[in-house]
């Protein structure tokens, strides 16, 4: 009985534990890639930085980007002055 229980739980664990990996690695692979600013801008109004401690190197902007390594890389070509921030406002 005790031997059952405990393979019952070890299964459940398991396979818990292995979805829980496979949609990770989907939401991983799911990011999108805008045609331009505008629209991801639509989406994010402060643009998206590659990480928090980037400095905008233009103007004042009136929106904090929103950060994010993989959708700034999936973006990067929209980050014309090259400061790690992709269409900043």
């Amino acid at each position: 009985m005790k031997k059952s229980i405990l393979l019952s739980l070890s299964v459940i664990l398991c396979t818990g534990i292995s979805l829980g990996t496979i949609s990770h690695a989907q939401a991983a692979g799911q990011v999108k890639k805008y045609q331009n600013c505008a629209e991801l801008n639509k989406d994010y109004k402060g643009g998206v930085a590659r990480s928090a401690s980037v400095k905008n190197k233009g103007d004042k902007t009136k929106f904090k980007p929103y950060v994010s390594k993989e959708l700034y890389d999936a973006n990067k070509s929209k980050d014309r002055d090259k400061d790690l921030i992709a269409c900043e406002r």
